[in-house]
């Protein structure tokens, strides 16, 4: 059996780092085992799915690492939902409600006025023919919900039922069907719920393990139940932790700040993001890996909290910090070279333990460059003077830095930041950035011998 997996987004929008969880551990998880992973468009909502969003997905995706080994579209499948349906209308599984949305609520504000549970009472199923002809004559159009196995033959006297499995990530789980309401599988335009389409394209697709967010555990016990009632095996669940901000705020409020697009566009590398979104929220230190098989060899649902995973945009700096910190000079090439960067290897060497993103290398290729604007204390320039002076003969090299300021402290007696800051100020024009011994011979000596007045 080879294990495959799906992720399955609404192409109403655009992808935020919330739902990348989910990717990202259906996609690790394939890979750990040697599976298949399937991007299912949910896109049967035809007012709000759009082309461009679909598109932006998939970019976003595989920006992130995840290559689909392929892609699916729900809204080219609605002749196989239409012979599923009628599966279950031809058992008795799928039956008629004619109550409008008014209705219903009015129904669930009673029972919980009288402290029961707003659990629907299968009116609909009691309804005679003629029944359900006067409501079409009234040019009602009805909604079909799905008989819950938990009675015994009497589908008006319900008794605890319990579905159990064991879950991949919270261990075993229980839920039970008397507790709920038939679910609606169709709606009264006569379109698919995800919950159905959803579960019939498993099937078709041969999902054998189905990752998501724990805000799914509840409906598991139902789709146990429809999975039976269409004759397949029910995948392997697991539900993880749902990322959330330090406050707790769900991050789907704040998608359009943390959209996968954004945090690309701000120049972070993929593998911070993808590092903070698998790691938050279990057992595993968060720390910055390199590349996706690092991360694949970490991945462990096991180790995925009870408790919300607390995602800190913050920490995205700090561990993107590192990665461009350890980045070799071949990751970095073709990126140096389309900012307009160049200075090869030394260069990327010199200031990479000063940059947060690739990006920050334009300001000190800048520097190398030139021109900078030079910074001069009036209490240093006279020092500055005499370093032009006791500038070393000769090809600047690593070791000129050091009999530089050698030679100006036996000179001049300054020491630590009094001799060596007013000279990275008027070369740089900086308080702080690479090691000046490594800077130099980047400036070159008549660059260096111009900044100096």
């Amino acid at each position: 059996m080879t294990i495959t997996v799906r992720f399955a987004p609404s192409p109403t929008g655009h992808i935020h780092i919330g739902n990348s969880r989910p990717a990202l551990y259906n996609w690790l998880f394939a890979k750990k085992n040697g599976g298949r992973f399937v991007l299912r468009f949910d896109d049967t909502d035809t007012e709000r799915s759009k082309q461009e969003y679909a598109d932006s997905i998939e970019q976003d995706l595989r920006w992130l690492g995840i290559q689909p080994d392929t892609i699916e579209r729900q809204s080219e499948r609605i002749a196989s939902y239409d012979a599923a349906a009628q599966t279950l209308k031809d058992a008795g599984l799928l039956y008629p409600c004619y109550e409008t949305p008014e209705e219903l609520e009015r129904r669930r504000s009673r029972q919980r006025a009288l402290g029961r549970p707003p659990v629907y009472d299968r009116a609909g199923l009691k309804q005679t023919e003629d029944e359900r002809k006067a409501f079409e004559t009234e040019g009602r159009k009805p909604h079909w919900r799905f008989v819950l196995p938990n009675h015994q033959g009497d589908p008006f006297s319900t008794q605890r039922t319990e579905v159990t499995w064991e879950d991949l990530c919270r261990g075993q789980q229980t839920v039970d069907l008397a507790s709920m309401s038939d679910p609606v599988l169709i709606r009264a335009d006569g379109t698919y719920l995800y919950t159905f389409a959803s579960i019939v394209d498993d099937i078709a697709m041969g999902i054998t393990h189905i990752i998501r967010g724990e805000d799914h555990v509840s409906n598991t016990g139902v789709q146990f139940a429809i999975f039976e009632a269409l004759g397949a095996k029910v995948p392997i669940f697991g539900h993880h932790n749902l990322l959330t901000t330090v406050d707790g705020e769900g991050l789907s409020k704040r998608k359009g700040a943390l959209s996968i697009g954004s945090l690309r566009e701000t120049g972070l590398e993929p593998m911070s993001v993808c590092s903070l979104a698998v790691l938050t929220g279990t057992s595993k230190a968060v720390e910055a890996l390199p590349t996706m098989d690092a991360l694949v060899e970490k991945f462990d649902l096991t180790s995925v909290s009870r408790s919300s995973a607390k995602f800190d945009p913050e920490e995205l700096k700090v561990l993107n910090a590192r990665l461009v910190h350890d980045m070799p000079f071949e990751v970095a090439s073709d990126r140096l070279k389309d900012l307009g960067i160049g200075g090869g290897a030394a260069f990327w060497e010199a200031i990479r333990g000063n940059c947060e993103l690739v990006s920050d290398a334009r300001g000190y290729w800048e520097i190398v460059e030139g021109p900078v604007q030079s910074r001069v204390e009036d209490d240093d320039r006279e020092f500055i003077a005499q370093a032009k002076a006791f500038f070393p003969e000769g090809d600047v090299s690593a070791e000129t830095w050091g009999a530089w300021t050698s030679a100006l402290k036996a000179e001049t007696g300054r020491k630590g930041r009094g001799l060596f800051m007013p000279l990275r100020r008027v070369l740089t024009g900086l308080d702080h950035g690479p090691d000046m011994k490594d800077l130099l011979p980047l400036i070159g000596r008549q660059k260096i011998l111009d900044r100096l007045p």
